[in-house]
């Protein structure tokens, strides 16, 4: 009787899971309660693992907290900033709104992170390799890749100020202690890729695509427990009230954005009447 009681609990749990909506892990709130927390450390691990193609041995949050006003300020990032097997500074956030300046901001955050590492007087050698990972749920880029890598580069040289060392093969990388990473969600659901690498496991939960989802939860069991963890906070009323707070305070910041814009041409026009 105990066992068929059991079962029939299982049943119901299962069939409300099911029906329960579920919070979309390409929010930054969601994204960021999901992977910063202490107790899901390895799915972090698993994700960046997939994104930067390293084994990690360790990984230390340094910024798992939420900010408390973060629903209606705009300007606070959710990102989650890590520090990877001792060695690695790694900033990874989440973009749902194309403001058209993600190049110049995760230069900025990449400046700053390995600015903030190095210590007055201390030898430049220590500078740990610095890491920006920008996950967008837009196109940016004007090229034929969903993943792209960026470094310091090399122009080519002039003629006048090329001189023939004999080198084979030239330096092309300035230093590959920066290094940036654009991954464009909906291009990667333009290609559709199979679920054969961690990597597409991980972008297609985080595209919320539900076939592909089922699918990758039984090929990675990181995926599937962050199914888990996203199945019980939807359950929460508590995680989609922050949900849309968070939400209304973004959009009514480009709402407010797009109205000053909107005031910014109206005077001009006026004054060229």
């Amino acid at each position: 009787m105990n066992k068929e009681k059991t079962n029939n609990n299982n049943k119901a749990k299962d069939t409300l899971n099911k029906e329960v909506k579920k919070l979309p892990l390409s929010s930054d709130i969601v994204f960021k309660k999901v992977f910063a927390k202490e107790e899901n450390k390895d799915l972090l691990i698993s994700l960046l693992e997939a994104i930067l193609d390293v084994k990690i041995e360790n990984l230390e949050v340094q910024n798992p907290e939420i900010p408390k006003d973060m629903a209606y300020n705009k300007s606070i990032v959710l990102d989650i900033k890590a520090k990877i097997n001792n060695s690695i500074i790694c900033d990874i956030e989440i973009q749902v709104k194309n403001e058209n300046n993600i190049h110049d901001r995760s230069l900025s955050y990449m400046v700053r992170l390995a600015s903030n590492e190095l210590k007055v007087g201390q030898d430049y050698k220590k500078l740990s390799k610095t890491i920006v990972i920008n996950i967008l749920n837009f196109e940016y880029f004007k090229r034929n890749s969903y993943h792209n890598i960026a470094h310091m580069k090399f122009e080519k040289a002039t003629k006048e100020a090329y001189v023939d060392l004999g080198y084979k093969k030239e330096d092309e990388v300035v230093s590959e202690n920066l290094e940036m990473h654009f991954i464009e969600l909906p291009k990667f659901k333009k290609k559709n890729p199979d679920i054969e690498n961690k990597l597409n496991q991980w972008l297609w939960l985080i595209s919320g695509e539900e076939e592909k989802i089922k699918m990758a939860k039984y090929e990675n069991e990181e995926v599937k427990k962050a199914i888990e963890v996203i199945d019980e906070m939807s359950m929460d009323p508590k995680e989609w009230a922050a949900y849309d707070s968070r939400l209304r305070g973004i959009w009514d910041y480009y709402a407010g954005m797009q109205s000053a814009e909107n005031r910014g041409i109206e005077k001009r026009n006026k004054k060229t009447e």
